[in-house]
């Protein structure tokens, strides 16, 4: 359920995003899933990956900003009103969600995966487990 997320900051230049991605892949880094914030300024690129330790590692060595970051993934039911299920869990037990992105995936048809990064991660993830919301843990 607790997973590594590399957000990497950058400048909003043109190139930049397809630069970062490049390195990855020639490191054979496997994006699992990604989510792009931007700015007039600055972007922030957070992904998962399968090797956060050695993605935060060569992109610190092209002279980038990483942050690695404690995120939860969970399986969402990928029906109508599956996220505001556990939305609800979370806002009923007073958990702000900072941030979250979600994707599918080619493995599970029946849910869909959800990163979030929350106010109280302990608390959260005591939630899901108390209402069998699966884990996410390999994405």
């Amino acid at each position: 359920m607790l997973i590594k997320q590399v957000s990497v900051f950058m400048e909003n230049k043109f190139g930049k995003l397809a630069n970062v991605v490049d390195i990855l892949g020639k490191n054979d880094i496997d994006i699992k899933a990604l989510t792009m914030a931007d700015t007039t300024d600055f972007g922030i690129l957070r992904v998962i990956v399968n090797d956060w330790e050695k993605a935060a590692k060569v992109l610190r060595e092209e002279d980038m900003i990483v942050k690695v970051t404690d995120v939860i993934a969970v399986g969402i039911e990928d029906v109508p009103g599956g996220l505001s299920k556990v939305l609800k869990l979370l806002k009923d037990n007073g958990i702000s969600v900072e941030y979250m992105y979600a994707f599918t995936g080619k493995d599970d048809v029946e849910h869909s995966s959800v990163v979030m990064k929350v106010d109280n991660k302990d608390l959260a993830i005591e939630v899901f487990f108390k209402n069998d919301i699966p884990s996410k843990a390999q994405l």
